[in-house]
């Protein structure tokens, strides 16, 4: 299982989604839990893709084997439902691995947690550097944006 926002698509994400499924072996599958607008808003800023399109288009990715949309109130609630044996981290994700892997214990979860360590870099490897060169470009009159 992975887990994140992946708001504007990039290629950290598909390094990421990547890294995350070689983890379980050669015929693992791996699901992605994309995080709900509402936990954007709280912990990063207003996503620009709302998160059923979010869920839709990773989805569609290679290393991809299912997406579902994260809880509304209890983020561990799908962890529950799917069960998963492995939960990447993703590099840029700053989670509590320790308070994590207590969390899933005390709900009796045996998920190996991992944080992934390496990194696609890259000019626009983040969502927010997509957003900032889009806010600084000057699209001349009559262009097609």
């Amino acid at each position: 299982m992975a887990t994140g926002t992946f708001d504007l698509i990039h290629p950290g994400h598909g390094y990421y989604l990547e890294e995350s499924k070689k983890l379980g072996g050669k015929n693992s599958q791996l699901v992605v839990v994309v995080a709900r607008d509402a936990t954007v808003r709280a912990k990063k800023r207003v996503p620009i893709v709302p998160e059923n399109q979010r869920r839709e288009v990773v989805a569609m990715l290679k290393p991809v084997d299912a997406a579902y949309l994260g809880g509304e109130t209890d983020m561990f609630k799908i962890v529950e439902e799917l069960n998963p044996d492995i939960i990447s981290i993703g590099p840029d994700q700053k989670f509590d691995l320790d308070w994590l892997r207590d969390e899933l214990k005390i709900r009796n979860l045996k998920a190996e947690v991992i944080k992934i360590e390496g990194y696609f870099d890259s000019d626009l490897d983040s969502s927010c550097k997509m957003i900032k060169k889009i806010k600084e470009t000057d699209f001349p009159a009559g262009s097609f944006c």
